[in-house]
């Protein structure tokens, strides 16, 4: 008789190294992510549903969609309520899909998932993810095919909870390279008003914050690399009190990095996400740095998390 399948599916694990990460078959989710033994991301049971989103591959949309109605050139799209608390769709179409193997090497791993033609996503697209390990950490690679017969607006995210090791998180320092917030309504969290330049406290972020007694769920923008850095990427950073950590970079497509603080992580209490997105909540409807692809087109970017 075979062993029941996991409640996320196959497990595809890779190695290089000291270095280990295992993949979920449902969702193509990261699900652990360490070197030396050492936890670099939050993790949960191969059984379990992920918790509070953690590794969901986000498309074709990032973050929420207000009463899941969008327009494309003209026609009106109802997505299904997918956070209906809240009466939003949110995280896109494939959280919960199963995705497809295309690639299991020793350090690398290639899943593909269809974003079918459905009510409220009238484009078909192919998307794909491979998770590479290598000498300096994880790296993330995205790619979306349009398969249909017209342009449309897209958007592309991720949910990792990168973590800076044995250390608590509440003992940890964050540091965005972000310029700006987006203010939201505390109900639906919806954007209220347009994104604004940080203030007060939140400046701290761009030199290091720490996190204890920090509760968030925002969307901060103007993430963009620094003048002299020479790979020019987008880099935030997770400190331990002993100055090691993980660095989230990325590809300069992504402008935005949504942070969220878990007060309830199973096994763990406070953890943070930090949620590389191409476009903030509600793009599909305010147009903000939404990308867009033609019949044929293909899109594709990358992020990666490197402990230090």
């Amino acid at each position: 008789m075979n062993d029941p399948v996991p409640a996320t599916g196959r497990q595809f694990e890779i190695g290089h190294g000291s270095a280990r990460a295992v993949v979920t078959e449902v969702g193509a989710a990261l699900r652990v992510f360490e070197v030396g033994g050492v936890p670099y991301s939050e993790t949960y049971g191969a059984d379990e549903q992920p918790p509070s989103a953690a590794g969901a591959v986000l498309v074709p949309w990032p973050n929420r969609v207000a009463d899941g109605r969008w327009t494309l050139e003209g026609e009106p799209q109802q997505l299904s309520l997918t956070e209906p608390a809240r009466h939003n769709a949110i995280h896109g179409l494939l959280r919960h899909a199963p995705w497809r193997l295309v690639e299991h090497a020793e350090s690398t791993v290639v899943l593909h998932a269809m974003v079918p033609s459905q009510p409220g996503w009238p484009v078909p697209l192919l998307t794909s993810i491979g998770y590479t390990l290598d000498d300096s950490g994880l790296t993330v690679t995205h790619t979306v095919e349009n398969l249909g017969s017209r342009a449309t607006p897209f958007g592309v995210g991720v949910h990792p909870y990168p973590r800076a090791g044995n250390a608590a998180t509440d003992d940890c320092v964050l540091r965005l390279a972000a310029a700006n917030v987006l203010p939201v309504d505390p109900e639906r969290l919806l954007p209220a008003r347009p994104p604004r330049a940080l203030e007060g406290d939140e400046i701290e972020f761009r030199s290091g914050r720490r996190l204890a007694g920090v509760l968030l769920d925002t969307a901060f923008g103007g993430a963009a690399p620094a003048p002299d850095d020479p790979e020019q990427l987008v880099r935030h950073r997770l400190t331990d009190p002993s100055g090691h950590g993980v660095e989230l970079w990325a590809d300069p497509v992504f402008k935005w990095v949504q942070v969220y603080t878990a007060d309830e992580f199973p096994g763990r209490g406070r953890a943070v996400a930090i949620e590389p997105m191409t476009c903030p909540p509600g793009a599909l409807n305010s147009g903000t740095d939404l990308l867009v692809l033609r019949p044929g087109e293909t899109w594709i970017a990358s992020w990666g998390l490197c402990p230090f």
